[in-house]
């Protein structure tokens, strides 16, 4: 792909050709290498370049349109400016989106930092030694079913006719490791786990291989429980993904849409128990996949959303932030339309709890390690879930996995139902997070 001051240049030169005074252009790159194996042999192997740009234009009306291309060299940036310029006659006439008030401020530390990729051979060659240790953790494994080890290198930019110009690179490791087992007179159990780092030099793969042993193994003396009222204790990942399922809470286009839990007097509502304080931090020290800025070129940053159990703010794009007289909070996307999405979720314990509550000594609570079906068990305008889940029932400190089972809520009153929030937090793709306590959930057993 061109350099950024090179299409730029292109761009501005293509701009006043076409007579075209307002446009903004975002793009990115992801050179990825990602391998699979079977059974000690490679099963897949696959290397992509991937490129898109997106390139709104403003007409002399005020509207706008869009249209997205692979192509940056000066002819395909013409045609691009000059498509979008003839959509911009069609485009909506309310809250036409605007250039961000923030995309021509400075940032500081603007991420280059790119690792030096692997060889195919280096990845085959680790992914084959991460399933034969897997395999001989214990005879039931019978098979690493679900792998990859991945690399891959991005490239972002963002630039406008009022003089922004912002770009990035960074590089991101990954692997994931997901083991089933097979024994006479037994249902199959399984477990996996992931790892991801800016480099493979630095991705903890003897940490996933542990992890996914371990968990496989955890799981096969299971049992089957009553359905009832359980104490239940989240895991990390699984309360964050229930988070990121109802993120409509925090989402100010969707509040704008009317399609949140939350409506704009919300905020400074107590919607949780005091315990609990959820960041969005798009630039925590533990985020591997960091970025500085945003599709609109606003600068990321952390975001209060829950604090003390209070809501105190929303995710915001330039034109939601202009709606609800607000800033905006570098969490836009662009496309056909301008979405807001959460960027790396930080939840941690508020306040001191009244009581310390430990796996180690509490009794008939579940641990619910991961959640499944989140497409189709979440009605996220409704904040009720249904879901089936992978965990185990916990007796003083003794683990048995169980069979197959269902939890069940309303997401608001889960909320306000925390009782502890654990000090020590895990990484998670999602975000970071501690276990969460909750006190009472529906769970359906066989």
């Amino acid at each position: 792909m061109a350099s950024i001051n090179e299409i730029a240049n292109y761009a501005k030169d293509n701009a006043d050709k076409l007579g075209i005074n307002k446009f903004d252009i975002y793009g990115s790159t992801v050179d990825e290498t990602t391998v699979q194996v079977d059974q000690g042999e490679p099963k897949q192997v696959k290397a992509s370049n991937r490129s898109v740009v997106t390139v709104r234009v403003w007409n002399e009306d005020n509207t706008m349109g869009v249209t997205s291309t692979t192509d940056v060299d000066p002819k395909g940036l013409e045609l691009a400016l000059k498509t979008a310029y003839e959509a911009s006659f069609f485009g909506v006439k309310e809250n036409v989106p605007d250039f961000s008030p923030e995309a021509t401020i400075p940032i500081a530390n603007t991420l280059h930092d790119k690792a030096t990729q692997a060889p195919v051979s280096v990845l085959i060659e680790r992914l084959l030694l991460a399933e034969k240790e897997i395999l001989a953790a214990h005879p039931a494994i019978q098979g690493v079913p679900y792998n990859g080890l991945a690399q891959r290198d991005i490239d972002r930019f963002y630039l406008n006719s009022d003089g922004a110009v912002r770009t990035e690179s960074h590089s991101l490791a990954s692997v994931y490791l997901y083991s089933k087992t097979e024994e006479e007179g037994k249902k199959p159990r399984s477990a996996g786990a992931l790892r991801i780092n800016r480099s493979l030099e630095n991705l903890d793969i003897d940490g996933c291989i542990k992890e996914t042993a371990d968990k496989t193994i955890s799981h096969l003396n299971y049992e089957k429980i009553k359905t009832g009222k359980y104490r239940v204790v989240f895991s990390p990942e699984a309360f964050l993904s229930l988070l990121g399922a109802f993120s409509n809470l925090f989402n100010a286009q969707n509040i704008l849409d009317k399609q949140s839990l939350s409506n704009p007097d919300d905020l400074g509502k107590q919607i949780a128990s005091p315990l609990l304080s959820v960041y969005d931090d798009a630039l925590h020290p533990e985020n591997v996949a960091a970025e500085s800025f945003d599709g609109e070129g606003t600068p990321t940053r952390q975001v209060s959303l829950i604090e003390n159990g209070v809501l105190t703010g929303f995710l915001h794009s330039a034109g939601t932030a202009k709606r609800m007289n607000a800033k905006p909070t570098g969490n836009a996307s662009i496309g056909a339309k301008v979405s807001v999405s959460p960027n790396f979720f930080h939840v941690f314990a508020a306040a001191s709890p009244e009581q310390e509550l430990s796996l180690e000594t509490a009794e008939n609570v579940i641990f619910i390690d991961n959640l499944r079906a989140l497409h189709a068990g979440v009605k996220s305008l409704q904040g009720s879930f249904s879901l089936p889940f992978d965990g185990w029932i916990i007796n003083k400190g003794v683990r048995t996995s169980i069979e197959s089972a269902t939890v069940a809520g309303d997401f608001l009153e889960l909320l306000k139902s925390i009782i502890y929030v654990e000090k020590e937090v895990e990484l998670t793709p999602g975000g970071v997070a501690p276990n969460v306590w909750v006190d009472e959930l529906s769970i359906t057993g066989e």
